[in-house]
């Protein structure tokens, strides 16, 4: 814009040279008899007077507009010397806030917000710009296009904690400030390591990774694996809209076919995604679209990395709508759930076929949380109720079979905090019978058993101690014992249950990175495939009570 002003001006200073020498060579060829009258002598002064008068103009113009370019060279360099390349300050977008009302019912550890007082709880946030593109600047309500938060990351990628409330974890990061980019990337990295030794040869009952023959043979195995990697985008698509997306790949626990090392278990899904419409600080309800987590139960574990049997048993994750309520110490959420047989934990038959064609499956989910005093301390009870659980189908059971009738399920949860401790305590079972659990053959030997419902419960707790880290368990160490039970079987039979402890030690040295060991004990051997017969010709079954897996395990939970 300078260099176009000076080129005009200097334009303007030549056209005036040129008119003035044009104008005196016309009056000297009409006129030149009167080249010596004194009144043309003075209009050749006149003339002459006006072109040093328009040549000084000039000179001054051209002087201001070099100076207003030099000016605003000079601020583009000071720009870019005084922050255009600086990194955001750590929780410096929202330091001082407060926690809203609406959000305070899940300000306790391993709620939505955790330790959301403090402003070690947001955590630093990298922004990533391109300073040579200012239009990266420019969004309405961001500071950055792109940005990271590794405290955020963590949360709403961790699978043991907030297991089916990310859609909450998220809203309270918008209200704390945590995501005032445009889009935040967040990613984890799960890597193990461990011992696994076990009374009966093939037969391991850990559950976190599909216990099958292809993948551990013998009495004994070790692995040194990565567990699970995950990639997420955190959209800021308008005023109240946010749009989310996770790409996990988990080769152990994946359902396809082979050793982990098998191109069919080495895929990469979409995990979750959504768009979501809310804003706690404007409404205390929000509504979702998309693939997400079943709103029953609780599901979590107090343990740094193994899951308890409740999430094994009842986690479901489905297509489906869902609509939630947040106001004070209440939070009450529904969603209407794709029928047919869904990704975990879902299946509600549609024309008596698994084919997920009608969305005639639902689940509500209530829960109050009661202030203790003090920081985070704090009581919460729940209840559940899902019209369709995955215990609907007949013998034999395989995952994803269609279903005749579906068969609900209830759940109630309850967790205390209080200074570093965390106690938890979790219940749920079907309210009907789970067909499958009989073998309906009257020359089968196993046909002695009755159908029972499927039940699960857990308890568990947890102590911290250490430096505070804005962590979920609160504390940089802690020590945690669980022990949760799953039911599927009459007395006696081969799958009546199964158990499993857990003794965890962990430490956040941040609040993104999770460095764990665990001991496992897993008394029974339940896979839910054929866990009733049906997969061997004599019509036995590989399900047995008097297995007995130990774990040692040790690895990292990094988020970033």
């Amino acid at each position: 814009m300078s260099s176009f002003i000076r080129d005009h001006a200097m334009h303007g200073r030549l056209r005036m040279r040129v008119a003035c020498l044009l104008a005196g060579a016309s009056v000297a060829i009409a006129m030149p008899a009167a080249a010596q009258d004194a009144a043309m002598l003075e209009r050749l002064e006149a003339l002459e007077a006006r072109f040093q008068q328009l040549e000084t103009e000039n000179a001054q113009l051209r002087a201001q507009v070099d100076a207003l370019q030099d000016n605003a060279v000079q601020g583009d360099i000071a720009a870019n010397e005084n922050g255009a390349f600086a990194l955001s300050a750590p929780g410096a977008s929202a330091a001082g806030a407060d926690t809203p009302a609406a959000t305070a019912q899940d300000g306790i550890p391993g709620g939505t917000v955790v330790a959301a007082n403090t402003s070690a709880s947001r955590g630093p946030v990298d922004t990533v710009t391109e300073v040579d593109d200012p239009r990266e600047m420019q969004v309405a309500g961001s500071e950055n296009f792109v940005g990271t938060n590794p405290t955020y990351a963590y949360r709403i990628l961790d699978h043991a904690e907030n297991v089916n409330t990310k859609p909450l974890i998220q809203l309270a990061a918008l209200q704390e400030g945590e995501l005032s980019d445009r889009v935040t990337l967040s990613g984890q990295v799960t890597a193990i390591a461990n011992y696994q030794w076990t009374d009966t040869d093939d037969k391991f009952g850990y559950l976190m990774r599909h216990p099958t023959s292809a993948n551990q043979l013998g009495d004994h195995v070790s692995e040194v694996v990565l567990h699970s990697a995950s990639l997420a985008v955190t959209a800021r698509v308008a005023p109240r809209v946010t749009a989310f997306a996770e790409f996990l790949y988990d080769p152990q626990q994946s359902f396809g076919q082979g050793t982990i090392t098998a191109l069919t278990r080495n895929q990469v899904q979409l995990r979750r995604g959504w768009v979501m419409y809310g804003d706690l600080d404007a409404l205390p309800v929000y509504a979702l679209l998309g693939k997400m987590d079943v709103p029953f139960g609780l599901n979590d574990t107090v343990s740094p990395f193994t899951n308890s049997t409740n999430w094994h048993a009842f986690a479901g994750l489905a297509y489906g709508a869902q609509a939630g309520f947040v106001s004070g110490g209440l939070h009450v959420r529904g969603m209407l759930i794709q029928g047919g047989s869904q990704f975990r934990a879902a299946n509600n038959p549609v024309l008596g076929s698994s084919v997920p064609s009608r969305a005639n499956n639902f689940a509500v989910d209530g829960r109050y949380t009661v202030d203790l005093g003090g920081e985070g301390n704090a009581v919460m009870v729940g209840a559940s109720y899902q019209h369709g659980t995955a215990y609907c189908q007949g013998y034999p059971v395989f995952h994803f079979n269609p279903c005749a009738d579906n068969n609900p399920g209830v759940a109630a949860y309850g967790r205390l905090t209080y200074g570093p401790v965390t106690l938890l305590g979790e219940y749920a079972t079907t309210t009907d019978e789970w067909a499958g659990t009989a073998v309906p053959i009257p020359t089968n030997p196993l046909s002695q058993f009755s159908a029972v419902k499927a039940e699960s419960f857990t308890l568990g707790g947890r102590v911290g101690f250490g430096e505070e880290v804005a962590s979920a368990q609160r504390r940089a160490f802690a020590l945690s014992a669980e022990f949760s039970k799953f039911i599927s079987g009459e007395d006696g039979a081969p799958w009546e249950r199964q158990n499993q402890i857990v003794l965890g030690g962990s430490w956040f040295p941040m609040a993104n990175v999770n460095l764990f060991g665990e001991f496992v004990h897993v008394d029974g051997f339940v896979p839910l495939n054929f866990l009733s017969g049906g997969n061997f010709p004599d019509g036995s079954t590989w399900s047995e009570q008097g297995v007995d897996t130990n774990v040692i395990l040790a690895g990292a939970q990094v988020a970033f």
